[in-house]
């Protein structure tokens, strides 16, 4: 019995299929198939019903699948616990937003890369809602989302925070002091939606402050949601720090208004049954990494040698 037989049986059993299965340990479906035959020889028996369309275990392969569980999340503790970084082999699909992708996830794969060498990144960027839902659903090993998309039956940890104004183009509104919310409601509000962690704890903030906006249009992506507002179509709430170049730039105007918009906090996210060594060590990389105030952040040599390439 091989650990590449019992990886076979545990992904098709996950994943509904032997496709599915071929495609997550990047084989195919053929050898997925020769290494479920080589157990059931093995065992003499059945392990799958292959009178059903779809893949579903036996009673015998309900025990080999628990049985598979428990030998592969053995196999991999011990390979973090006496195995050097640099020796770790692991795909780690790891799902992150937008704004992350487009600001410090450069320098987090960067620290990854140096740390774990042989682990392969797989990321996925998504909204917060998917995200959550993918790692509920096993598609995910690890999401970076929004503070409110935070799952209790999940641990999570709080590793960074987003501050964002609002903005508009440059006389859209008048720049005569600060505005009260209220009076801001009466502009079109750029807004993002509920399938967003940002869109979700604004929304909720604005009907605590009893406010209505009448007229919203719901963005979902954020460069088109910055698009739309250097347009002049609109006020948005936008992250402050990375789009200052904007604002340098005369595209966008911050407007001054009170209550000012909170916080939001970013958590990573996994699912208990996963916790691992690699992963908690990816949380503290990402802790140490995590900053929304640039654009396409990368390690600091990275930066050093793009530097000197641009003066020279």
């Amino acid at each position: 019995m091989t650990f590449k037989q019992l990886e076979a049986l545990y992904w098709i059993a996950r994943l509904g299929g032997f496709a599915q299965a071929a495609n997550q340990l990047h084989a195919s479906q053929s050898a997925i198939s020769k290494r479920v035959h080589e157990l059931e020889l093995l065992f003499d028996t059945e392990l799958f019903d292959r009178s059903q369309r779809t893949a579903r275990l036996t009673e015998k392969g309900e025990e080999m699948y628990v049985l598979a569980q428990k030998l592969l999340a053995q196999r991999d503790a011990a390979i973090e616990q006496f195995g050097k970084p640099g020796v770790v082999e692991r795909r780690i699909r790891i799902g992150v937003t937008e704004l992350t992708a487009m600001t410090w996830l450069p320098r987090l794969v960067g620290l990854i890369r140096q740390h774990y060498p042989k682990v392969i990144l797989e990321p996925d960027v998504d909204d917060s809602l998917k995200l959550r839902d993918k790692l509920q659903a096993d598609e995910l090993d690890l999401v970076i989302v929004p503070e409110t998309f935070a799952d209790s039956r999940m641990p999570h940890k709080v590793i960074g925070k987003v501050k964002s104004m609002w903005m508009c183009k440059p006389g859209v509104v008048p720049a005569a002091g600060t505005m009260r919310l209220h009076e801001l409601a009466r502009h079109r509000m750029l807004v993002q939606g509920n399938s967003s962690g940002t869109g979700r704890a604004y929304d909720a903030w604005m009907k605590e402050q009893g406010v209505q906006p009448a007229d919203v249009i719901v963005v979902s992506n954020l460069v088109a949601l910055t698009g739309l507002t250097v347009s002049g179509l609109g006020v948005s709430y936008l992250p402050r720090q990375c789009l200052e170049p904007l604002v340098a730039a005369g595209m966008l105007a911050v407007i001054d208004v009170t209550p000012a918009l909170p916080l939001v906090h970013y958590v990573a996210m996994h699912k208990g049954e996963h916790r691992s060594a690699l992963t908690s060590s990816i949380v503290m990389l990402a802790q140490e990494c995590c900053d929304f105030s640039r654009m396409f952040q990368a390690q600091p040599a990275e930066e050093d040698e793009v530097r000197a390439a641009a003066e020279g």
